[in-house]
């Protein structure tokens, strides 16, 4: 059985105190989120789960892939869920130069709703980039990461361990790619309906929030 560590690091959280992490709630509430759609099929399939639990979520999209599937990204909006900023092209902060890295942002940003929020694909960002992105941006990273798309991972294991870490304010990620979906497919159903039976409320962040 693989080891997977799903809850986050206090101690990560304390180095990046900028970062949003959790969201503190009184009620009951989850913040469910999908990163780096839409893709045809996968995204379509998590949007029809969503609606069935009447849940919304927080999908952070490529910009790219806006550019591919535009008929998707509109299903997103119009059914009520927010948005947030994946860079153009997937790119790890920590491989790449810094101004590329805000060019790359702020080409996806063009294509987005009004939204602040924004999340750094792999959660890899150097120091300085997320001081500049903070000036304009929302950094959206995670209380709970479900492993959807690590292969050492069975659907089984993705789904248990997601559930056990969440809490009351947590900000889950799930993805929305075909590299996720053996696991996605079978974990996010199960997830939904466990968290509807515990009497989760399932928000989506506002695109305001910051």
């Amino acid at each position: 059985m693989a080891f997977f560590l799903h809850k986050s690091f206090s101690l990560l959280r304390s180095f990046y105190p900028e970062m949003v992490w959790r969201i503190p709630s009184v009620e009951p509430t989850i913040y469910l989120t999908f990163d780096d759609g839409p893709i045809p099929e996968v995204t379509e399939f998590v949007l029809e789960q969503l609606k069935q639990y009447q849940a919304q979520a927080t999908f952070f999209c490529i910009g790219d892939n806006i550019r591919k599937h535009p008929q998707i990204f509109q299903q997103i909006i119009d059914q009520g869920h927010s948005i947030g900023n994946h860079t153009y092209n997937h790119l790890k902060g920590w491989k790449t130069e810094d101004q590329a890295y805000y060019e790359n942002v702020a080409q996806c940003q063009a294509l987005l709703p009004s939204t602040r929020l924004f999340r750094p694909p792999y959660g890899r960002i150097r120091k300085r980039q997320a001081a500049q992105l903070v000036k304009d941006h929302t950094l959206i990273m995670w209380d709970v990461l479900t492993g959807d798309y690590n292969p050492d991972l069975s659907p089984e294991q993705v789904f248990k361990g997601t559930v056990k870490a969440c809490e009351s304010g947590s900000i889950v990620v799930f993805h929305d790619s075909i590299k996720a979906w053996r696991n996605m497919s079978y974990a996010l159903p199960k997830t939904l309906e466990y968290l509807r039976n515990k009497n989760f409320t399932l928000k989506a962040l506002p695109m305001s929030l910051g």
